[in-house]
């Protein structure tokens, strides 16, 4: 059913911005029976969509931003689906200026959670209420259920909730949405997720290429390989859709359709984000920092071609067991991961601190478990571990997963081994082996780093037998005095 709008605002939510997530995520609302008044800046995109799907539920048709805003039942309810940055702001003040006090703007793009921030608090100040809402599953999951992080002020949850866990996946019975916390918080979890998603489909890549070129699996080998670990500890969606992709023929050389695409791949940005966002916080997210410099390797095309043939220096011979260096390879997948989340995790604390969010580790586990693209089996493992123990210090020292890693840990050491001998890059494998070799080391070479610090500049150390900060007199007599 459409209508165009009238003086008789019933709209329960209106969506503007109609390229391809917000018209199935228009279509979820009205599928679940929510009124959905529609906005575009083209009025083609929105005549398309009721062309071809409106008779799935009740829309209204509006044309301009005051037709738009009049459609809605208040408190006014308005998704914002449009380019992050520029393009958003431009969009809320055109919506702010039309809106009343209490009335509710939700930014569902990918946003910068710092820019979150600032709109809030802008639009707070004018009796708005602003929602930075991560929406995670992609276009297939806007319109069939995606994972929802929507933060923002507590009382606009009341009123928009039920909305969102109406549309958002569910498991077991639990929507995969919950309120996240304050102001950016919502946006800054949907951008530490697609951290952890660039992590994962680095850490799979890795694994391809080690069954590619050090086992010597063809395509629809190692799709087989995927498949079976996708029905073990390894379920997830991304492990799931490599055995698609692998599987899949192109038509026009019928060669797998993986060997003829370019080996480039291309970021929108929130990886970079969240690195930035990690040195920013002092976290070590070693991990996903891996995956984003990966893919910016992988990009630079002009120098991996004239660096093509340099020295490797003497290669060792392929792994003469095939099916235990392929079942080292899954263990080394998994424990990788546990890094990753770990990491992930990490950071969603220390921002939670830095912000005063109050973020719940738990929550964000239970609405990750479906929808979203980093969906997998062990995130009910690691809601249980949060739940046993909210002030886990690592994911890592949760009693399930330190065993995971100890089953695991001589399977990852041969991988990281064996392809540093073969000359296959495993930047992330190998540096989250390095991150756990790290936290569990009970002394690091960082006395020696504090100690050239106060020798060039006079930046002071700690002693590991006596309270205070020290500096040695390096220029003088060596001798050490108590620094104020």
């Amino acid at each position: 059913m459409t209508s165009s709008a009238g003086s008789n605002a019933r709209a329960h939510i209106g969506v503007t911005g109609l390229a391809v997530m917000g018209s199935n995520i228009a279509r979820n609302f009205a599928r679940h029976g929510h009124t959905v008044a529609l906005h575009n800046r083209s009025i083609a995109k929105t005549d398309a969509l009721l062309a071809a799907h409106g008779d799935e539920g009740d829309f209204v048709r509006t044309e301009t931003i005051e037709e738009f805003v009049g459609a809605l039942q208040k408190p006014r309810r308005v998704l914002i689906m449009v380019k992050a940055g520029d393009p958003t702001d431009a969009v809320i003040e055109e919506l702010a200026a039309a809106m009343d006090e209490g009335d509710i703007i939700i930014d569902g793009g990918n946003a910068l959670f710092t820019d979150t921030i600032r709109r809030e608090k802008s639009l707070s100040e004018r009796g708005l209420h602003f929602v930075g809402a991560g929406i995670s599953g992609g276009e297939e999951g806007a319109l069939n259920g995606p994972a929802i992080m929507p933060g923002g002020p507590k009382e606009s949850y009341e009123v928009l909730g039920p909305l969102l866990e109406s549309i958002a996946a569910q498991v077991d019975g639990t929507p995969c949405c919950t309120h996240i916390g304050p102001d950016g918080s919502g946006h800054f979890v949907k951008m530490v997720h697609n951290g952890i998603e660039y992590a994962d489909m680095q850490l799979i890549g890795e694994a391809y290429h080690l069954l590619r070129d050090a086992v010597g699996y063809d395509a629809k080998q190692i799709a087989d390989v995927f498949t079976g670990w996708n029905q073990g500890e390894l379920e997830s969606y991304l492990v799931e859709i490599t055995a698609e992709v692998l599987n899949q023929v192109d038509a026009k050389t019928g060669k797998p359709l993986v060997d003829v695409i370019l080996d480039a791949a291309e970021q929108k940005g929130t990886g970079r984000w969240t690195v930035k966002a990690a040195l920013d916080l002092g976290v070590p997210v070693t991990g996903i920092a891996e995956a984003v410099f990966a893919r910016a390797l992988s990009g630079a095309t002009d120098q991996r071609r004239a660096a093509v043939g340099l020295a490797s220096g003497q290669l060792a011979d392929k792994p003469a067991d095939v099916e235990q260096f392929t079942k080292d390879i899954e263990r080394a997948l998994y424990a990788s991961k546990v890094v990753a989340y770990a990491q992930g995790f990490d950071q969603i604390a220390a921002a939670s601190t830095e912000y005063d969010w109050n973020l719940r580790p738990g929550d964000l586990a239970t609405i990750w478990r479906g929808g979203c693209i980093i969906r997998a089996r062990f995130l009910n493992r690691i809601k249980d571990a949060y739940d046993t123990n909210a002030q886990l210090p690592s994911l890592i020292l949760d009693p399930f997963f330190q065993e995971a890693i100890e089953n695991a840990i001589d399977s990852w050491r041969r991988v990281v081994a064996a392809a540093v001998q073969l000359g296959i890059p495993v930047p992330a494998f190998a540096s989250s082996l390095a991150y756990y070799d790290g936290l569990r080391a009970e002394r690091l070479p960082a006395a020696l780093t504090q100690a050239q610090r106060d020798f060039f500049g006079a930046h002071t150390y700690e002693r590991i037998d006596m309270p205070g900060k020290y500096h040695t007199l390096w220029s003088g007599d060596r001798s050490e005095i108590q620094a104020d």
